[in-house]
């Protein structure tokens, strides 16, 4: 009996003071990892940084710290933890080749939450969609169109091609192009178009609206408008102006050429 006492009291003065560092390791550890999560938590939100990135962010950061605590506490009792390492190694690298396109839309979704390209509500057309931005996730971002349809879009097949933010910019510009028959005074048609845009209050005065002569075409003289508004007015002032210019062309006379196309397939008829 005193025999197993005595070999109890060895054990303990063998590992009893490993276990309580590996202990005190695991303790301290964690706590470190849950400051070192609020610190960098605090400073991102200080940085006004996205709250999905936020919070992807600093689980990923505690979750690699407290990895580090368990392997230093495992080795602290003597538990070898090298092929123990070595094991997570290979796993991450085989689970990295797996998901080779999830991991690249994943990047790409960290750029776009850090670099703002667009933001929720922006109208875009990007990986090959057009439409409002309705949710901007860290693998795929959500689009929806103008008619309703809602586009799920990689995000790595967005940040690999060209992206155009429609509402980024505080104001945009109207181009228009306005057809008269030759046999048109110019003069008035450019006072006439000119007159249209200055009577609508939606279009700045600064930059001016412009109007020009831009081609004698084979059975037109084609006119460019071009007025600068809100970007919230764009598309009221776009289909406004439109049916301004053909109402008050038909009050002054103005002619308008008819289309050929549409010539051809009435004589046809």
């Amino acid at each position: 009996m005193e025999g197993i006492i005595g070999r109890i009291r060895e054990l303990v003065a063998l590992y009893g003071l490993n276990v309580v560092a590996a202990l005190a390791i695991f303790v301290l550890g964690r706590i470190a990892a849950s400051l070192v999560r609020n610190v960098v938590r605090k400073i991102m939100r200080k940085r006004k940084v996205d709250e999905t990135l936020v919070g992807f962010v600093t689980n990923l950061l505690y979750a690699g710290i407290l990895a580090f605590v368990v392997i230093a506490a495992l080795a602290k009792l003597g538990i070898q933890t090298a092929s123990f390492v070595a094991i997570l190694g290979a796993a991450g690298l085989a689970i990295g080749l797996a998901l080779q396109g999830s991991l690249s839309n994943f990047a790409s979704g960290v750029l776009m939450i850090i670099f703002k390209p667009f933001s929720k509500g922006d109208y875009v057309d990007a990986g090959g969609a057009s439409g409002s931005v309705d949710e901007i996730g860290i693998f795929t971002t959500i689009i929806k169109t103008l008619d309703n349809k809602v586009i799920i879009v990689p995000n790595s097949k967005i940040t690999s091609d060209n992206i155009t933010n429609y509402t980024l910019m505080d104001i945009r510009r109207v181009d228009l192009t306005v057809s008269a028959g030759y046999s048109a005074d110019v003069d008035e048609v450019k006072a006439t178009l000119m007159e249209i845009l200055k009577s609508d209050q939606r279009i700045l005065e600064d930059p001016p609206p412009f109007v020009g002569l831009a081609e004698m075409a084979d059975s037109s003289v084609n006119f460019v408008v071009r007025a600068w508004v809100r970007t919230g007015d764009y598309w009221d002032v776009f289909f406004d102006t439109n049916e301004k210019i053909k109402k008050t062309f038909d009050a002054k006379g103005i002619s308008i050429p008819f289309p050929q196309l549409d010539v051809h397939l009435l004589k046809e008829k």
